[in-house]
């Protein structure tokens, strides 16, 4: 499949763009991103991913290069220039090229068309399982390229049969290592509101949960797992995911449960509309 990108001003086949070797973001690794799809032709939430974008930089001090309508403008050429209806786009912003190797001079700006890669279907079936990570993201509420952990607890996750590692410190809960997370206690559902990155897709699913459930957006403990009927991580590829199984301990009754099931069906209705 042909895809194209964008990188400071030039557009071409991602494959024919490169960025240099005296990049901060290759000498250290300082660099923000951010990721989401189209639906229907149309990215997805634009206004509250550029929101997030703009954010992250202003937060890593990196000046944005470009308007949000120019970054639009040019989602849209290169979606057009490529073969599917819908595609992912990712953003990656260093902090660009620098001759003292420390010094921010002008940032680099990189746009990407990539496949969707969708989760299979039987996650959402039969729930997925996680591990308990004793770690925080420094600075959760950027998105930063930095995601060197869940690298290395790569052998870990796969040796327990699990998805992903759920972040935890001090006894508190606050998000997977590329989503967010939440649980349901009867009519409520609760999700953590510090020490994470805020999801769009997150603040979608609120929007929809709060129509029918008491939701609150506050410190969630390790203790308040163990009463849970059910657990559920989202995130542009995972939507609405739920959780079965964290560590050895079962959530719920180990099955896919009702309000679940519901948040994605109505979260799938949206996209097929949007």
């Amino acid at each position: 499949m042909a895809h194209y990108g964008y990188f400071n001003s030039t557009i071409a086949p991602v494959d024919q763009l490169a960025v240099g070797i005296t990049d901060l973001g290759l000498l250290r690794g300082y660099g923000l991103f951010d990721y989401f799809l189209t639906y229907n032709g149309r990215p997805f939430q634009w206004d509250w991913y550029w929101e997030r974008f703009q954010n992250s930089a202003s937060r890593m001090h990196l000046p944005l290069p470009l308007s949000k309508d120019r970054t639009y403008a040019i989602l849209m050429d290169l979606l057009d220039r490529g073969d599917a209806t819908d595609t992912a786009f990712r953003f990656v912003m260093t902090g660009g090229y620098s001759a003292d190797s420390i010094s921010v001079e002008q940032p680099n700006l990189l746009i990407l068309a990539e496949s969707i890669h969708p989760v299979p279907a039987v996650q959402y079936e039969k729930g997925i399982k996680v591990i308990l990570d004793d770690y925080v993201r420094e600075m959760a509420e950027v998105k930063s390229t930095d995601y060197k952990r869940v690298i290395l607890m790569a052998e870990a996750i796969r040796s327990a049969g699990a998805s992903d590692l759920l972040y935890q410190k001090g006894g508190e809960i606050s998000e997977l290592s590329r989503s967010n997370f939440f649980l349901v206690k009867g009519n409520q559902i609760v999700t953590p509101d510090r020490h994470i990155l805020h999801g769009i897709t997150r603040r979608t699913v609120i929007q929809l949960a709060q129509r029918d459930f008491q939701v609150e957006e506050r410190p969630v403990l390790l203790s308040e797992l163990y009463d849970a009927d059910e657990a559920f991580t989202t995130s542009s590829t995972k939507k609405v995911l739920p959780i079965t199984q964290i560590g050895e301990l079962t959530i719920g009754d180990g099955h896919v449960g009702p309000v679940s099931r519901s948040l994605l069906a109505q979260f799938n209705e949206v996209i097929e509309t949007w």
